[in-house]
């Protein structure tokens, strides 16, 4: 089950508006440039930003998401006709043979458990052409970035179109390394409603996230800093690898 964030209609019509800016995704986009793919599995979508934007430059998208109120958002964009969309996690994926997988954001870290995560890369692994790539990025837990998921460093109050005033603000509410978890606030000035969304993500260390992805089969060509956050995040990117000393599961 997805986040509240992602999964309450009111909560999944603002979160464009509130994350209006997306240098993150450039990173996708330049990815996807370098190595010349046509074809995307883009898991863990969200509203779909980027998909709409690969799909308004003739790639060929499927996203996957298991929130129904933010696939809904993607829907309603530009070039979202073009997209395959998916609701339910890359497991359930039918078989394609895309030329790049992605999973942009925290996306890689909301797998809790070794299983879930092993799931993914499988699933990923089985969607990709021979040779084709997985790309997705994660915050280096040695930074300790959660240090600054507080009210007094998060906290926003911004005017949106045909909504009015609204406060959000992220607050840390527990640290159980791997584990950290935090709690969403946002209030609606219009009827004063107040909604919180609990998320919790798993943060595991490079040399953790390299053996498993080798596990899952592929080979890690390259782990690069993060543009939008250099220092602070890191990305992966590995190809599938056909070689039959993979482990299964």
């Amino acid at each position: 089950m997805a986040d509240a964030v992602f999964e309450i209609p009111r909560l999944a019509r603002i979160y464009d508006l509130l994350e209006a800016q997306r240098p993150d995704l450039d990173l996708y986009f330049a990815v996807v440039k370098e190595f010349r793919a046509e074809s995307v599995l883009d898991i863990g979508c969200g509203t779909g930003t980027l998909a709409c934007l690969l799909a308004q430059h003739d790639v060929r998208v499927t996203g996957v998401d298991p929130a129904a109120a933010s696939l809904d958002v993607a829907r309603g964009k530009p070039f979202s006709d073009r997209v395959r969309w998916v609701m339910g996690d890359a497991t359930i994926v039918p078989s394609m043979q895309v030329d790049l997988v992605t999973m942009t954001g925290n996306v890689a870290q909301v797998f809790l458990t070794d299983d879930s995560w092993s799931s993914t890369l499988r699933a990923s692994y089985g969607a990709l052409r021979p040779g084709g790539r997985l790309v997705f990025e994660v915050r280096d837990p040695a930074k300790m970035g959660w240090a600054g998921w507080t009210r007094h460093r998060t906290y926003r109050r911004v005017d949106l179109p045909d909504i009015g005033i609204v406060e959000a603000w992220t607050e840390l509410t527990e640290v159980g390394l791997p584990l950290v978890a935090f709690r969403q606030h946002f209030v609606f000035a219009a009827d004063h409603a107040t909604i919180v969304s609990d998320s919790t993500l798993r943060f595991r260390n490079p040399s953790e996230l390299s053996e498993s992805l080798v596990d899952a089969g592929f080979v890690v060509d390259d782990i690069r800093d993060a543009p939008d956050r250099p220092g602070s995040e890191l990305v992966f990117i590995a190809s599938r690898s056909d070689n039959p000393a993979r482990r299964e599961p």
